[in-house]
Protein backbone atom coordinates (compact mmCIF):
# COMPACT_ATOMS: atom_id res chain seq x y z
CA UNK A 1 0.00 0.00 0.00
CA UNK A 2 1.19 3.63 -0.76
CA UNK A 3 0.12 7.04 -0.31
CA UNK A 4 0.98 8.68 -3.36
CA UNK A 5 3.64 11.09 -2.11
CA UNK A 6 6.88 10.29 -4.17
CA UNK A 7 9.93 9.88 -2.57
CA UNK A 8 12.47 10.19 -5.11
CA UNK A 9 13.11 10.06 -9.17
CA UNK A 10 15.34 7.68 -10.30
CA UNK A 11 16.16 6.49 -13.77
CA UNK A 12 15.94 3.55 -15.86
CA UNK A 13 19.47 2.05 -15.98
CA UNK A 14 18.84 -1.27 -17.80
CA UNK A 15 15.98 -2.95 -19.63
CA UNK A 16 15.98 -6.49 -20.94
CA UNK A 17 12.96 -8.21 -22.74
CA UNK A 18 10.66 -6.35 -24.77
CA UNK A 19 7.15 -5.32 -25.17
CA UNK A 20 5.51 -8.36 -23.74
CA UNK A 21 7.33 -8.53 -20.14
CA UNK A 22 10.74 -6.92 -19.48
CA UNK A 23 13.04 -7.08 -16.17
CA UNK A 24 14.02 -3.24 -15.47
CA UNK A 25 16.69 -2.12 -13.31
CA UNK A 26 16.61 1.21 -12.43
CA UNK A 27 19.29 3.64 -10.20
CA UNK A 28 17.95 5.57 -7.43
CA UNK A 29 19.11 6.13 -3.58
CA UNK A 30 16.62 7.22 -1.47
CA UNK A 31 14.05 4.27 -1.67
CA UNK A 32 16.82 1.81 -1.43
CA UNK A 33 16.91 2.97 2.29
CA UNK A 34 16.30 -0.31 4.81
CA UNK A 35 14.83 -1.92 1.09
CA UNK A 36 14.96 -5.95 1.02
CA UNK A 37 14.57 -8.39 -1.77
CA UNK A 38 11.17 -8.67 -1.94
CA UNK A 39 9.59 -5.40 -0.79
CA UNK A 40 6.99 -3.35 -3.02
CA UNK A 41 8.21 -0.24 -4.39
CA UNK A 42 5.48 1.84 -6.58
CA UNK A 43 7.20 3.05 -10.18
CA UNK A 44 4.93 5.44 -11.82
CA UNK A 45 2.60 4.36 -9.86
CA UNK A 46 2.79 0.77 -10.57
CA UNK A 47 3.66 -1.71 -7.26
CA UNK A 48 6.49 -3.68 -8.32
CA UNK A 49 8.52 -6.33 -6.45
CA UNK A 50 12.07 -6.05 -5.46
CA UNK A 51 14.47 -8.78 -7.30
CA UNK A 52 17.56 -7.62 -7.31
CA UNK A 53 19.22 -4.94 -5.06
CA UNK A 54 22.92 -3.19 -5.35
CA UNK A 55 24.18 -0.37 -3.83
CA UNK A 56 22.56 2.20 -6.41
CA UNK A 57 19.71 0.20 -8.66
CA UNK A 58 17.09 -2.30 -7.98
CA UNK A 59 15.59 -4.77 -10.32
CA UNK A 60 11.86 -5.32 -11.11
CA UNK A 61 9.69 -7.46 -13.27
CA UNK A 62 6.90 -6.18 -15.37
CA UNK A 63 4.50 -8.99 -16.52
CA UNK A 64 2.59 -9.05 -19.67
CA UNK A 65 -0.46 -7.89 -17.74
CA UNK A 66 1.28 -4.60 -16.63
CA UNK A 67 3.15 -4.09 -20.19
CA UNK A 68 -0.26 -4.19 -22.17
CA UNK A 69 -2.40 -1.75 -18.84
CA UNK A 70 0.52 0.65 -18.31
CA UNK A 71 2.85 3.48 -20.00
CA UNK A 72 5.64 0.83 -19.57
CA UNK A 73 5.25 -0.05 -23.48
CA UNK A 74 7.02 2.83 -24.28
CA UNK A 75 9.81 2.85 -21.52
CA UNK A 76 13.22 3.31 -22.75
CA UNK A 77 16.54 3.58 -21.25
CA UNK A 78 17.38 6.87 -19.71
CA UNK A 79 13.76 7.26 -18.67
CA UNK A 80 12.63 8.96 -15.39
CA UNK A 81 10.00 6.97 -13.12
CA UNK A 82 8.29 8.21 -9.85
CA UNK A 83 9.53 6.22 -7.16
CA UNK A 84 7.76 5.57 -3.57
CA UNK A 85 8.33 2.60 -0.87
CA UNK A 86 5.43 0.63 0.30
CA UNK A 87 3.73 2.59 3.74
CA UNK A 88 5.24 2.00 7.02
CA UNK A 89 2.22 1.24 9.86
CA UNK A 90 2.82 4.42 12.08
CA UNK A 91 4.17 6.66 9.08
CA UNK A 92 2.28 9.86 8.24
CA UNK A 93 -0.88 9.71 5.67
CA UNK A 94 -0.13 12.82 2.92
CA UNK A 95 -1.84 11.54 -0.08
CA UNK A 96 -4.38 9.38 -0.16
CA UNK A 97 -4.61 5.22 -0.29
CA UNK A 98 -3.10 4.11 -3.43
CA UNK A 99 -3.22 0.17 -3.98
CA UNK A 100 -0.06 0.21 -6.86
CA UNK A 101 -2.89 -1.52 -8.99
CA UNK A 102 -3.06 0.93 -12.26
CA UNK A 103 -6.48 0.99 -14.01
CA UNK A 104 -5.23 1.68 -16.89
CA UNK A 105 -3.72 4.88 -18.97
CA UNK A 106 -4.64 8.22 -19.89
CA UNK A 107 -2.87 10.81 -22.32
CA UNK A 108 -1.88 14.76 -21.42
CA UNK A 109 -4.68 16.58 -23.77
CA UNK A 110 -3.14 20.15 -22.49
CA UNK A 111 -0.96 21.75 -19.87
CA UNK A 112 -2.03 25.19 -18.99
CA UNK A 113 -0.32 27.92 -16.22
CA UNK A 114 -2.85 29.20 -13.50
CA UNK A 115 -0.23 31.82 -11.90
CA UNK A 116 1.99 29.72 -9.89
CA UNK A 117 0.62 26.40 -10.58
CA UNK A 118 -0.30 24.53 -14.26
CA UNK A 119 -3.25 22.73 -14.92
CA UNK A 120 -3.27 19.22 -16.90
CA UNK A 121 -6.39 18.19 -18.84
CA UNK A 122 -6.02 13.96 -18.95
CA UNK A 123 -8.08 12.44 -21.72
CA UNK A 124 -9.06 8.46 -20.47
CA UNK A 125 -11.57 6.16 -20.96
CA UNK A 126 -15.03 6.59 -20.23
CA UNK A 127 -14.91 3.69 -17.60
CA UNK A 128 -11.89 5.24 -15.92
CA UNK A 129 -13.21 9.00 -15.85
CA UNK A 130 -16.97 7.30 -15.17
CA UNK A 131 -15.51 6.65 -11.43
CA UNK A 132 -13.39 9.85 -10.84
CA UNK A 133 -15.23 12.59 -8.67
CA UNK A 134 -14.50 16.23 -8.25
CA UNK A 135 -12.72 17.24 -5.79
CA UNK A 136 -11.48 13.51 -5.30
CA UNK A 137 -8.44 12.12 -5.50
CA UNK A 138 -6.81 10.64 -8.74
CA UNK A 139 -3.10 8.93 -8.77
CA UNK A 140 -1.04 10.11 -12.05
CA UNK A 141 2.12 7.88 -12.29
CA UNK A 142 2.08 7.63 -8.55
CA UNK A 143 1.75 11.37 -7.68
CA UNK A 144 -1.44 11.84 -5.29
CA UNK A 145 -3.89 14.37 -6.82
CA UNK A 146 -6.76 16.50 -6.29
CA UNK A 147 -9.44 16.42 -9.14
CA UNK A 148 -10.74 20.09 -10.23
CA UNK A 149 -13.14 18.98 -12.65
CA UNK A 150 -14.21 15.58 -14.76
CA UNK A 151 -16.29 15.17 -17.52
CA UNK A 152 -17.48 11.78 -19.64
CA UNK A 153 -13.56 11.58 -21.43
CA UNK A 154 -11.14 13.54 -19.16
CA UNK A 155 -10.69 15.18 -16.41
CA UNK A 156 -8.19 18.24 -15.12
CA UNK A 157 -5.80 18.27 -12.10
CA UNK A 158 -3.25 21.47 -10.56
CA UNK A 159 -0.39 20.82 -9.84
CA UNK A 160 1.36 22.96 -7.24
CA UNK A 161 5.18 24.29 -7.84
CA UNK A 162 7.03 21.58 -5.50
CA UNK A 163 5.31 18.84 -7.34
CA UNK A 164 6.08 20.31 -10.30
CA UNK A 165 9.99 19.90 -9.28
CA UNK A 166 9.73 16.90 -7.26
CA UNK A 167 8.47 14.88 -10.01
CA UNK A 168 8.64 13.81 -13.26
CA UNK A 169 5.62 15.88 -14.00
CA UNK A 170 8.11 18.56 -14.90
CA UNK A 171 9.30 17.00 -18.39
CA UNK A 172 5.72 15.73 -19.56
CA UNK A 173 4.54 17.25 -22.40
CA UNK A 174 1.29 17.06 -24.67
CA UNK A 175 0.23 13.69 -26.04
CA UNK A 176 2.35 11.88 -23.19
CA UNK A 177 1.06 8.69 -21.66
CA UNK A 178 0.86 8.42 -17.66
CA UNK A 179 -0.21 5.76 -15.38
CA UNK A 180 -3.90 5.89 -13.98
CA UNK A 181 -5.05 4.75 -10.82
CA UNK A 182 -8.69 5.76 -9.46
CA UNK A 183 -9.40 5.93 -5.24
CA UNK A 184 -10.09 2.77 -4.39
CA UNK A 185 -12.70 3.38 -1.82
CA UNK A 186 -14.53 4.47 -5.42
CA UNK A 187 -14.25 1.51 -6.78
CA UNK A 188 -15.32 -0.55 -3.65
CA UNK A 189 -18.36 1.58 -3.46
CA UNK A 190 -18.98 1.17 -7.46
CA UNK A 191 -18.25 -2.75 -7.46
CA UNK A 192 -21.34 -2.96 -4.45
CA UNK A 193 -23.57 -0.53 -6.10
CA UNK A 194 -23.35 -2.12 -9.77
CA UNK A 195 -23.09 -5.94 -8.66
CA UNK A 196 -22.19 -8.51 -12.05
CA UNK A 197 -24.73 -6.06 -14.12
CA UNK A 198 -23.43 -5.47 -17.46
CA UNK A 199 -22.40 -1.75 -16.50
CA UNK A 200 -19.78 -2.72 -14.08
CA UNK A 201 -16.94 -2.45 -16.66
CA UNK A 202 -17.90 0.74 -17.98
CA UNK A 203 -18.02 2.58 -14.60
CA UNK A 204 -20.13 4.76 -11.88
CA UNK A 205 -22.20 7.11 -13.70
CA UNK A 206 -25.38 8.81 -13.49
CA UNK A 207 -26.96 7.06 -16.48
CA UNK A 208 -26.28 3.63 -15.37
CA UNK A 209 -27.34 4.41 -11.54
CA UNK A 210 -30.44 5.32 -13.37
CA UNK A 211 -31.21 2.14 -15.83
CA UNK A 212 -30.21 -0.15 -13.24
CA UNK A 213 -32.79 1.06 -10.55
CA UNK A 214 -30.30 2.13 -8.22
CA UNK A 215 -31.59 5.87 -7.56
Amino acid sequence: MFTGIIEEIGHVEMIKGGKNCASIKIKAKKVLEKTRLGDSISVNGVCLTVTHLDKDTFSVDVMHETMMHSSFCNLKLGDMLNLERAMALGDRFGGHIVSGHIDGIGKIKSIQKDLTAYRYRISTSERIAGQIVLKGSITIDGISLTVTDVDKDSFEVSIIPHTMSNTILFMKKIGDLVNLENDIIGKYIAKFLMGNTKDTNKGLTMESLLRNGFI
